[in-house]
């Protein structure tokens, strides 16, 4: 399927995915969800309401959603574990992360990344911060782990991860890819990396409080499962009551009991992602993002975000009723699925005032 093959579908009003009141270039914030999600959660909710089903069928999306998942970033479901968000997953790593270890990451990536690493600073763990692009030469022997963005929230630089995962393996360091503002837009394999955490409600469009973790069956065996309940179980339907301590050999024994909405609202969002395809909503949303670009007279990117400084942006934007964001003093704009040519028009006239 071809850029304008899913531009011409989205657009296509019988379809009515999406319903943004204008223009909405902020993504990178938080994604909009497709009508099948945000039926399958209003259904969910009135149900609740009512009392009508069990939640056991509430549940089943949280398996559903882990298969779409998987099936994103190119690894078997049994290396996903589910959460609710990227902190709460990377803290499981840096938790069992032995005393002394060494974490190299980008000077400016985004604190939920960072703060689970630098948070051990009292057990001797050590996390040294570098410009995005000298990241893969200050990996050395030294290093355990480099913990990085796959995008950076700030600017939208998509990182070299050949290099830096490169680098990595000649040192025998761990990879942990934050892939929150990557997957749904930018083709990604997971099994390249140690782990791989993503926040689904970005570009993946879900409700807030789902998340994912992919990791490599080595590194689970290192990863105490410090949550874990009778989510986390073998058998977790049978296995409510009591020890002893019988966890699922699969990434699943990280894992907490899912707030049931955010899952039923994933599930869907995600198979819709899958159906579409990730490289065509790539050419999609880069293709949007240059236009936008030059129409600022700036080269072509390689990104669905893009940050300018533009005196008054955000006033002149807001005035059009254009959704973006400001960023680390620059507008940030972010295009995706739901956006279209005219979107990007729209809001270069709104810029030129």
């Amino acid at each position: 399927m071809t850029a304008g093959a899913v531009a011409g579908r989205l657009e296509d009003p019988s379809h009515e995915l999406w319903q943004p009141a204008a223009p909405y270039l902020d993504t990178a914030s938080y994604g909009l969800p497709p009508r099948p999600a945000f039926e399958a959660v209003e259904s969910a909710l009135g149900d609740w309401r009512a009392g009508r089903i069990g939640w056991e069928h509430w549940d089943a999306s949280t398996g559903r959603a882990r298969e779409a998942f998987a099936r994103l970033v190119g690894v078997d479901a049994r290396q996903v574990a589910t959460g609710a968000t990227v902190s709460q997953l990377v803290g499981l790593l840096a938790a069992s992360l032995p005393s002394g270890s060494r974490v190299v990451a980008p000077e400016v990536d985004f604190a939920s990344l960072l703060f689970p690493w630098l948070a051990h600073a009292d057990r001797g763990v050590e996390v040294a911060t570098v410009p995005l692009d000298r990241l893969a030469e200050a990996v050395d022997a030294r290093t355990t782990v480099v913990a990085f963005s796959a995008v950076q929230s700030s600017s939208g630089e998509v990182a070299d991860l050949d290099a830096v995962t490169d680098a990595a393996r000649r040192h025998g360091a761990l990879v942990v890819v934050d892939a929150t503002q990557a997957c749904g837009w930018l083709p990604l394999d997971a099994s390249r990396f140690d782990a791989l955490v993503c926040g689904a409600y970005k570009w993946l469009m879900s409700p807030r409080g789902s998340s994912f973790l992919v990791v490599s069956d080595a590194l689970l065996a290192r990863t105490r499962p410090l949550m874990a309940g009778w989510y986390a179980a073998d058998d977790p339907r049978a296995t409510y009551y009591g020890p002893p301590l019988r966890l699922a050999a699969s990434a699943r024994r990280l894992e907490t009991s899912p707030a049931w909405f955010s899952w039923v609202g994933t599930a869907p969002a995600l198979e819709l992602l899958l159906e579409l395809g990730v490289e065509a909503i790539h050419a999609h949303d880069v293709a949007l993002t240059n236009r936008f670009r030059r129409g600022l007279g700036l080269p072509d990117g390689d990104s669905a975000i893009v940050t300018v400084d533009v005196p008054g942006a955000r006033e002149r934007l807001e005035r059009a009723g254009i959704r973006a964001s400001v960023r680390a003093s620059s507008l940030r704009m972010s295009f995706h699925v739901y956006n279209s040519e005219a979107d990007v028009d729209a809001a270069l006239e709104a810029l030129a005032g």
